[in-house]
Order: C-alpha cells, then sequence, then structure tokens
C-alpha cells in the first residue's frame, strides 16, 4: 500500500490531461561538439533566436524525454536521434548531472555501495525542472558536473544554450508530476534486464572504478528494486516505448519524423521575420552618423570594388573611430564641477554609468577593437563567434568570452557590417542572457540595410542602433545593395566563399 501511494504522489493517473504550454517572450565558452558525423558536426550550445513581426519567440525548444532502467540504452538511443533530427542545435542533458550533493555520512555509504542511488530523493528535481525551464525558453543554464569516482559535485559547471530540440534522458525522466510536464514526448527504451546487467557491469568496472562485487551488491540491493517499484511503472506514460533500444531503427525512425513536424514552424520563422515591418518608417533607436562630405567621401572608398586592400583598412579605420566617438556621444552623461589650473570653477559632464565594455561579434567585429581602445581607456573587450550555416542560413553561435560582471556595464556590441540582423540579435540575445539590460546594450556597424534595422529594432525595441549608413535593399542571398561586399573578406585578404552573407563571415575560424 505504502508503495501505491508512492507511486500515485509521482506520477499523474493515466490519461490525464497536460495544461498547454505558455509561450515566453524569451530566449563561457562553448561546449565542444556533440556528435561529428561524416559529414557535419552538431554542437550543443547557442540557438537562432528567431522572433515573429511582435519581437516575440515563435516557438519554444521541443523537449523529449528519455526514461528507461540503467544500462538501457538511453544515451545511444539519444545519439541515434540526434544524428538522424539533421538539425544544427541539440542539447543532450543527462539525469546524472543532478544526483544530490551527499553528506559526509552519505558518501560513506556510497562508498561502500550502500547509498540508494536508484531511488527519486537522490536527485534534485527542483534544480532539473528549474534548468528545463531556461533551456526551453532559449536562456542559457548552467549544469553541475558530477564525479562518480567520489559520488561528488566538481567545483566548475558547464554552460549551455537552449536548442531547437533539448533531450533529457535519465532513469527518473518521468518520475515527477512538474518535470512531465515540460516534457513534449516521452520515450522510454526497454531493455532486458539481463543486457542491462553486463552493460552496467563493463561501465561501472571501466569508468568508475568500482569491483565486480560491489557492482552486484548494489546492482540486487538497489538496481533492480528500484527499476520494479519505480522505473518500470512509468512505462505507462510513456508516448513511445522503444523496445530493444538503439536497435530498433524503426521505432527511431518513426520519433525523428515526428519531432520534424514539429520543428516546421521554426523553419518559416525567417521569412516572416524577413517581411515584417519593412514598409515602417526607420525606428527612433536608431542613430545614422551625419553624412558629411567627409563621411560621403571614405564611404566612396571602402565600396569601390578597386580600392587596394591597404586603402580600404585606413579608411574603414577612420570611419569606425568616427562610429565610436558617435556612439560615446550617446551615453548618460551627469553634470560634474571640477577646478581648472586657474583655481576657477568649470561647469563640464561626466559618464553616469560604471564602466564600458566592447564586445565584438568575430571574425569582422574585432576590427573595431582598436577604434574603440584608442577613445575608452583600460575598456574591457569580450568576444562572441556566430557562424552563418550555409545549408540552413541560420546564424550559429560556436565560442564566448564574456566579463563575468557585464550586467553593471554599458555594451558597444561591434559587427561591421547587418544585413538581416541574424546575427546581431543573436548577440543581444546572449548579453540579456548575461542580465545585461537591454536599453544598456548600443549596436555599431558601419552599414546596415533596413532589413537587419527593423529586424533588430523590434524584437529588442530598447537596443540602441548605431551605425555610419543604412543601404535601403537586401537581394535574395542577404548581401546589402548597394552594399560594401564581405567586409571580413576584404579586410584580412581572404577569399570570399560562394554563399557569404553581409552578417558575418560564414567560414571563418
Amino acid at each position: 500500500n505504502s508503495s501505491a501511494e508512492s507511486l500515485d504522489r509521482l506520477y499523474p493517473a493515466v490519461g490525464s490531461t497536460k495544461p498547454p504550454r505558455k509561450r515566453t517572450t524569451s530566449q563561457c565558452k562553448s561546449e565542444p561538439p556533440l556528435l561529428r558525423t561524416s559529414k557535419r558536426t552538431i554542437y550543443t550550445a547557442g540557438r537562432p533566436p528567431w522572433y515573429n513581426e511582435h519581437g516575440t519567440q515563435s516557438k519554444e525548444a521541443f523537449v523529449i524525454g528519455l526514461g528507461g532502467g540503467s544500462a538501457s540504452g538511453k544515451t545511444t538511443v539519444a545519439t541515434m536521434i540526434i544524428e538522424a533530427l539533421d538539425v544544427p542545435w541539440v542539447v543532450l542533458l543527462s539525469m546524472d548531472s543532478f544526483y544530490k550533493v551527499l553528506t559526509k555520512q552519505q558518501q560513506e555509504q556510497a562508498a561502500s555501495n550502500d547509498f540508494n542511488f536508484d531511488h527519486p530523493d537522490a536527485f534534485d528535481f527542483d534544480l532539473i525542472i528549474a534548468t528545463l525551464k531556461k533551456l526551453k525558453q532559449g536562456k542559457s543554464v548552467k549544469i553541475p558536473i558530477y564525479d562518480f569516482t567520489t559520488h561528488s559535485r566538481k567545483k566548475e559547471w558547464k554552460t549551455l544554450y537552449g536548442a531547437n530540440v533539448i533531450i533529457f534522458e535519465g532513469i527518473m525522466a518521468f518520475a515527477d508530476k512538474e518535470l512531465l510536464k515540460l516534457l513534449d514526448l516521452k520515450i522510454f527504451v526497454d531493455t532486458d534486464s539481463d543486457i542491462r546487467l553486463v552493460r552496467r557491469l563493463r561501465r561501472d568496472i571501466s569508468e568508475r572504478g568500482r569491483d565486480i562485487e560491489g557492482v552486484i551488491k548494489q546492482y540486487n540491493k538497489f538496481v533492480k528494486p528500484a527499476f520494479d517499484q519505480y522505473i518500470q511503472p512509468t512505462m505507462r506514460l510513456a508516448d513511445i516505448v522503444v523496445p530493444r533500444g538503439s536497435g530498433n531503427t524503426v521505432a527511431i525512425d518513426l520519433i525523428v519524423q515526428h519531432v520534424h513536424s514539429q520543428l516546421e514552424e521554426v523553419r518559416a520563422a525567417r521569412a516572416a521575420l524577413a517581411s515584417a515591418h519593412q514598409c515602417h518608417p526607420l525606428p527612433q533607436t536608431l542613430s545614422v552618423l551625419k553624412s558629411t562630405p567627409q563621411v560621403r567621401g571614405m564611404h566612396t572608398i571602402i565600396r569601390n570594388k578597386e580600392t587596394s586592400r591597404d586603402e580600404f583598412i585606413f579608411y574603414s579605420k577612420r570611419l569606425m573611430r568616427l562610429l565610436i566617438e558617435h556612439a560615446l556621444s550617446l551615453l548618460p552623461f551627469q553634470s560634474c564641477t571640477v577646478q581648472t589650473p586657474q583655481g576657477q570653477d568649470y561647469e563640464g559632464r561626466t559618464y553616469s554609468g560604471k564602466q564600458i565594455t566592447g564586445v565584438s561579434i568575430l571574425r569582422a567585429g574585432e576590427t573595431m577593437e582598436p577604434a574603440l581602445r584608442a577613445v575608452c581607456k583600460d575598456v574591457r573587450i569580450g568576444t562572441i563567434l556566430i557562424q552563418t550555416n550555409c545549408n540552413t542560413g541560420e546564424p550559429e553561435l560556436h565560442y564566448l568570452r564574456l566579463p563575468k560582471d557585464i550586467s553593471e556595464d554599458h555594451v558597444i556590441l561591434m559587427d561591421c557590417t547587418v544585413s538581416t540582423g541574424a546575427a546581431a540579435m543573436m548577440a543581444v540575445r546572449v548579453l540579456l542572457d548575461h542580465d545585461v539590460p537591454e536599453d544598456k546594450i548600443f549596436l555599431l556597424s558601419l552599414l546596415m540595410a533596413e532589413m537587419g534595422v527593423h529586424s533588430v529594432a523590434y524584437a529588442f525595441p530598447r537596443v540602441k542602433i548605431i551605425t555610419t549608413a543604412v543601404d535601403k535593399k537586401v537581394n535574395d542571398l542577404f548581401r546589402i545593395i548597394p552594399g560594401i561586399g564581405n567586409f571580413g573578406d576584404r579586410y584580412f585578404g581572404t577569399d570570399a566563399p560562394p554563399d557569404w552573407s553581409d552578417d558575418e563571415d560564414a567560414l571563418s575560424t
């Protein structure tokens, strides 16, 4: 009876309906590749933050829950799904990362194989739920790293960003009512108990430094009873049961087809964003450097395809310096009285913020760093690497390095050209995830297309957009017309790939 009551507490009644999910308006170093195939690499950090014409996120990430007994092949099934999905951004989140911190007494029990790691109480469900909610909204999260040799969490944590698809796997993946509400598709991997025991013996001995007697003792005392009491009953909650685990390719193909149908809305979002608001006047958050004869002359030089690389670099740097100076004039200032060497008071102005941090969108954005350093003494610099996927046209976040206390700063976000605004929007989302207030972000670019201005402004209406010129058109390849060419390739002297875009260098490293 007590077991039945425990199950009723943990699991919702069969046939209960899940309330509709609420849509939200939100979206370090990147993690290494999750999976390499013969054709491509799938990364685990970052996702395209597409928004609809109202500036709200068009669709939350799709979350797949993978449950099943210990060593049933959940991770292998997850990897097969990831490879077959062929989507650019997938996060694989393991429940093993969320074991609770053990007391000294519990650690002693664990050392002698007397602690039950296969009970729901062993997991930090509050942290799991909070983490999944943030990932589903596209936000960054910190994941604990659990050391199975010492039965403790390591000091360092790893950082993940939300993705198109999140796969959450663990023995207790379906063992909490609140957690179940976050899962869009529930899959139970059903594998024969003898096979699971053999796999667990091999894993715990080779990977976790345990002896065979200890593994068998733990299996008989905790693992098998927990499977019978807490894990196997959750099979009734699954949408799909996969017998034989990774050997059941038919079931995996069906799962992939279903997930693809759920992602169709996301694939159409870029076209909707590109066409929205394009007939409207340019936003008030846009500030364009006054087109003096000097500025117009420098644009004439750097837009000319016959301009040599040396001249292109020289006049680009001059424009960058003017752009930085113009941006700094838009920062908040307050009155300040100082005394001159003649003993007289001077009513002046002083910057009213804490400090200024520059963040460059690699690689073209880093060319603006010298101009910023020249006018801002001891300015801090962060970097974000965003590349365009040539197959999908979507921006992808590959690397991130920001100061820890950047949330208190005014941030100068630098990219030399902005066409659709895709890379700039992802970079702004990264800054917002690091708690930088939206009205403290200044997006600077030498040249922008009207499409990019509108996209950024309507998604982030408080971000200040500053440029030296705005061109009206973008062609079918999302190149600015008349434009400037691929800034990074002209500046660094590299050859442009055939499908480059003006937002970022598609194949730069």
